[in-house]
């Protein structure tokens, strides 16, 4: 078999760009991003294409997709040679190896939501795909996928393997803007359907959890799919009176009220809270708790006037938003997770349970297991680390490619 170096790259169609020394070991070492500053000549990328990448030397390292706007002028798309024509047929390949790939891990028994693409994870840059039972929902994020015939490639692609009732664009307009996309309205491009009830932890004795999934509103592609094998590992531990801040729409909180006593959630969304009661009250009939007391307001503010007023809970679920986007906002993220788990750990029985999250990939799990560190020594209180988790199997994390990891879940028993 020939090497890469071999290969017939002499193709005229498909622009040639070279990078440092500097990123050509970075590629070999299979992350799969060239930054803007590692492009030799600083070449004007042609908008959305695939480019042929060659080392300093010459040497052929692969194909990737271009920006003409992003600071990550690159992203790797085949270690193999490939033209424009090419690029349809590979990503329809890439979509079916990864609906392949989480049917080889069962991930359906366990719910008929989760995650199909998960971007350079799945070898597709800037596409994100999620089922919600018979509902799809897709973000795009970088020029290339953003093209027409790469469009109508996915979408007929997951037509063929998914044949959803509904498939819905999801739009990320901040990416949008610095990607320089156009506006466009996003929304149900395919089908009828843009609302569905999806199920999670369809084995549990008390039958599945259900909850109402609106494909056309809320965060991210409309769920927060990454915890779900996080909400039934709390689940296994809880106990007592819960309290889970940050609970959206109801994530944490309805799993908690199969095993624990009395169960509040608490968000600075109305919107989200009135999603989570509607959860609630699809579920009431298989909950241990006849009601849910859902509170609005600034988690920081409540944990503060309740922990200074004494209140206590066995278990206490802390699952904020992302606090650092980029590694500038590390250090006053740190305190803001610091301030948190402090006030959180006040509030914790002797003998209960913490469960405490972070979806900040400029986070390392190092650095989020010595900020909780530093939180218990200032609380004076013992933690035994019952489990260290990040996402669910659905959002594989790949090695050499850090930024596949982003979610950190630690359950500790506290003393």
């Amino acid at each position: 078999m020939a090497s890469r170096s071999q290969l017939n790259v002499s193709q005229p169609s498909v622009y040639s760009v070279r990078v440092s020394w500097r990123a050509g070991v970075r590629l070999r070492q299979g992350h799969p991003w060239v930054y803007r500053s590692d492009l030799h000549g600083s070449p004007e990328l042609p908008r959305g294409a695939v480019v042929r990448v060659l080392e300093e030397g010459g040497r052929f390292l692969g194909c990737a997709l271009a920006s003409s706007s992003s600071q990550i002028a690159l992203r790797m798309i085949s270690e193999q040679a490939c033209s424009e024509a090419d690029l349809p047929s590979l990503v329809s390949e890439r979509i079916r190896t990864a609906v392949e790939y989480r049917q080889r891990l069962r991930i359906h028994a366990h719910s008929n939501a989760y995650r199909l693409v998960f971007s350079e994870a799945d070898q597709l840059p800037g596409l994100i795909i999620d089922r919600y039972n018979d509902v799809l929902a897709f973000q795009v994020l970088t020029q290339a996928m953003d093209r027409p015939e790469i469009r109508a490639a996915i979408i007929e692609t997951l037509d063929g393997l998914v044949q959803p009732a509904g498939i819905v664009e999801r739009l990320e307009e901040r990416i949008r803007e610095l990607e320089e996309l156009p506006t466009i309205p996003g929304g149900l491009i395919r089908g009828a359907k843009s609302h569905t009830v999806i199920e999670m932890t369809p084995g549990h004795e008390s039958g599945p959890l259900r909850f109402h999934y609106d494909a056309v509103s809320g965060q991210k592609t409309g769920a927060f799919l990454d915890q779900r094998e996080n909400y039934a590992a709390a689940e296994r531990y809880a106990r007592g009176a819960a309290l889970d801040v940050f609970c959206y729409q109801g994530g944490f909180a309805l799993h908690l009220a199969r095993a624990c006593k009395q169960v509040t959630g608490v968000d600075a969304s109305r919107p989200a809270l009135e999603v989570a009661e509607s959860n609630f009250e699809l579920n009431r009939g298989s909950l241990a708790v006849p009601e849910i007391e859902w509170i609005e307001a600034n988690a920081f503010d409540l944990l503060r006037d309740w922990s200074d007023a004494g209140r206590k809970f066995g278990t206490l679920v802390l699952d904020p938003p992302a606090f650092a986007n980029t590694k500038r906002a590390l250090p006053p993220a740190l305190r803001g997770y610091k301030e948190l788990n402090l006030r959180a750990l006040k509030m914790i029985e002797s003998g209960g349970i913490l469960v405490t999250c972070s979806c900040s990939h400029h986070v390392t799990r190092d650095d989020f297991l010595s900020m909780l560190t530093d939180a218990a020594r200032d609380a004076h209180r013992r933690l035994r680390l019952l489990e260290v988790r990040g996402q669910s199997q659905d959002h594989p994390v790949v090695a050499g490619i850090p930024e596949t990891e982003y979610l950190k879940c630690v359950i500790a028993y506290v003393e």
